[in-house]
């Protein structure tokens, strides 16, 4: 007798439950494939792509065991983690790992990379540094680099002067060197040039010497302060059309000319101003009559001093207008000349121009004025004038640069009665690339001596012409051809000049 209770009827639905699940579990595990949760467990890692494929292991609850086994009759990995969460929600099993290890590190790809990256290679020593292979490449002096040249050749000269013409023969010998710093701040730049020519049939006494030595020490003292202190030397001889020329001289007397200045640049914002201080000097040598005897040149011996103020205001990084006032006196070493005229002067100028940088294209500044020397003697009058000055760079194309340049000054006289004369100065050049290793050069220039004594005016006109071969690094062929003419007053002298050199450069 079979006795059904409530009990009973329970424990009979219970193992109908069972019976279900287990063969619905048989009918599914072997030929359909688990799905993968999209989202990983709170717990666990994240899903791993070599575990996708993998069947999860499913328990009986009745027996204990395990009810089903991987497919292909694989054994199941050992050291399965049968309580991984992942096993139970039918999702991909995580990697067996031991209960004390700490998950699995994985890379956040929205966080910074803590690696420093490669800083590249090294800077090279400034010694070993790469320079430019169209340059010398200099001799290293330290932190210095000298770039020296000499060049050498054999010049003819041609001059005509009021009706009377003769010829010169010579050895020309140039010196030629620039000395720069590389120190990480301030800079120093030192550039000289000496001349010394020959006659082939003459001896030592022949030897007719002229150069110059520049310096410029710049000072970076604070970001928008720089300081420039100069210095500088020339020796040069008067030509014998000068106006102050010794009439009859075989030598003109030479001229040692010493300066030096100091200036500081500040920057306010926009508005620019600068503070500099000039001072000079000019000593001359004896000249030589053509009898043999000398006479001196002490009396023009004299020390100038220069003060000036210069404002602007940058329209532009491209455009700067300013405004310039200067003033300075003039000391000659003796009271009066010899012919008893005291020559020392106080000068007066303000002029107004604009700065311009157009890049490689175009730079430079231009500027108009007005400027007045009031002699000591009060028999020599005052000289006054307008001046222009200024000077620009021009590239019209590549390889092409135009230098052009203006400048107005006031000169002393020498004349009895005479106080001085203005000269307005107009020079250019053309240097053009022929090819990589050939350079041409056209030269010319104008110089007009405005006398207010009354006077007549005078004029020198100067053109020439000159190719540059540049043979290798180190050597250069060098051709050159001048015409020089100065007209007006008492003088008409034509002068022809042309050579030919080799220029050895380090």
């Amino acid at each position: 007798m079979k006795i059904i209770t409530k009990t009973g009827r329970t424990r009979d639905r219970r193992r109908a439950a069972v019976g279900l699940l287990l063969a619905c579990s048989a009918l599914a595990s072997p030929a359909v494939a688990q799905t993968v949760s999209p989202f990983p467990p709170r717990s666990g890692s994240l899903p791993s792509l070599t575990n996708t494929t993998s069947s999860a292991p499913a328990t009986n609850p009745a027996a204990g065991t395990t009810a089903q086994q991987p497919p292909n009759g694989a054994d199941a990995t050992p050291g399965a983690n049968l309580t991984d969460p992942n096993v139970a929600t039918g999702s991909v099993p995580g990697n067996a790992r031991p209960s004390d290890e700490e998950p699995r590190y994985e890379e956040d790809l929205n966080q910074p990379y803590e690696q420093p990256l490669d800083p590249g290679a090294e800077p090279l020593e400034s010694q070993e540094q790469p320079r430019d292979p169209i340059d010398p490449t200099g001799i290293r002096l330290g932190s210095f680099l000298l770039r020296p040249s000499v060049n050498n050749s054999i010049e003819t000269e041609r001059t005509k002067s009021n009706g009377t013409s003769t010829r010169r023969d010579y050895l020309s010998t140039a010196i030629r060197g620039t000395l720069s710093s590389d120190w990480s701040r301030h800079s120093l730049t030192v550039t000289g040039e000496g001349t010394f020519e020959r006659d082939f049939h003459g001896g030592q006494d022949d030897i007719q010497p002229e150069g110059q030595v520049d310096a410029d020490l710049r000072l970076d003292l604070a970001d928008d302060t720089i300081a420039h202190i100069t210095g500088g030397y020339r020796f040069s001889r008067e030509e014998d059309y000068d106006p102050n020329a010794v009439g009859g001289a075989a030598t003109q007397p030479g001229v040692h000319e010493f300066n030096g200045g100091l200036s500081v640049e500040r920057d306010f914002g926009k508005v620019r101003g600068m503070a500099a201080v000039d001072l000079s000097r000019a000593s001359y040598t004896d000249a030589k009559l053509s009898d043999g005897t000398t006479i001196s040149m002490r009396d023009r011996n004299r020390t100038g001093i220069d003060g000036r103020l210069r404002l602007g205001y940058e329209l532009s990084p491209a455009l700067i207008p300013f405004v310039e006032v200067a003033t300075g006196h003039t000391f000659y070493d003796l009271k009066r000349d010899s012919s008893g005229y005291a020559r020392s002067s106080q000068s007066y100028a303000a002029r107004t121009g604009v700065e311009f940088d157009l890049g490689e294209k175009l730079r430079g500044e231009i500027g108009a004025g007005y400027e007045l020397v009031d002699y000591e003697d009060s028999r020599l009058k005052s000289v006054d004038a307008i001046t222009f000055n200024g000077n620009a760079i021009w590239s019209p194309q590549r390889g092409t640069e135009v230098d052009l340049g203006l400048r107005t000054t006031v000169q002393d006289s020498t004349t009895p009665g005479q106080s001085g004369w203005v000269e307005y100065q107009l020079t250019a050049e053309v240097a053009h690339e022929l090819r990589d290793n050939v350079v041409a050069r056209l030269t010319g220039s104008t110089t007009l001596r405005d006398f207010p004594s009354g006077n007549s005016d005078e004029t020198v006109w100067v053109a020439g012409a000159g190719l540059t071969w540049a043979i290798n690094r180190y050597l250069d062929f060098t051709g050159d051809v001048e015409y020089e003419r100065a007209e007006g007053g008492s003088s008409d002298n034509r002068i022809v000049r042309a050579g030919v050199g080799l220029t050895v450069k380090r």
